[in-house]
């Protein structure tokens, strides 16, 4: 018998767990460092998802987070949510987001799919909203941030995939993949030459 409800939540655990093992065998620097040029890095993306679950399984429905980080409600400056504050450990973020997970289980646990709330940085015309569109949002948000993820740490040490065991990448040695990215290269610069 068809769950949605169940079904979601088992895409959104996908995507956390992708989040935590991207964190796995890496240093302090590597976790932190600005990847992109708008400072994308690992330990950001999973400390702002830590954020999104709680606003949105937590304020949306009116179930606020005991005791939320103070940077959640500090809007004074931007992105404050992307990176972590050199005295915010590993284990802080990672923990913070475990406890959004705790929080947001339960509110999805306790709410039916149709139950209507509220995001308030959303347009009033996007409101209300129910808990499956949320549920939604929120799984197509980590899974987004979960690639994200996975380019970071394939850029740092060539880890890839959703898994670390076996990925969803195909099973071959280093020098297939040098071999084959030396293949798309050449057909790329083919192409634009044409």
């Amino acid at each position: 018998m068809a769950n949605p409800k169940a079904d979601l939540l088992r895409y959104l655990q996908i995507g956390r767990d992708v989040m935590l093992w991207k964190l796995d065998g890496l240093g302090e620097y590597d976790i932190r460092r600005p990847l992109t040029p708008t400072g994308t890095n690992l330990l950001g993306l999973v400390k702002h998802l830590a954020g999104v679950e709680m606003i949105y399984f937590g304020v949306v429905f009116a179930r606020p987070v005991a005791d939320p980080p103070a940077w959640l409600a500090d809007e004074s400056e931007s992105n404050v949510d992307m990176w972590a504050k050199p005295e915010e450990s590993r284990e802080d973020i990672v923990g913070l987001y475990r406890r959004a997970w705790a929080h947001s289980d339960a509110t999805i646990g306790a709410l039916e799919l149709d139950t209507p709330g509220h995001v308030p940085h959303w347009a009033p015309r996007r409101n209300p909203v129910t808990l499956h569109q949320i549920l939604v949002h929120v799984v197509a948000e980590t899974h987004r941030h979960a690639g994200h993820a996975d380019l970071l740490r394939e850029h740092l040490d060539g880890a890839a995939g959703h898994r670390p065991e076996t990925g969803n990448l195909p099973e071959e040695e280093r020098e297939w993949w040098a071999d084959y990215r030396d293949r798309l290269e050449q057909a790329a610069r083919q192409a634009a030459g044409r």
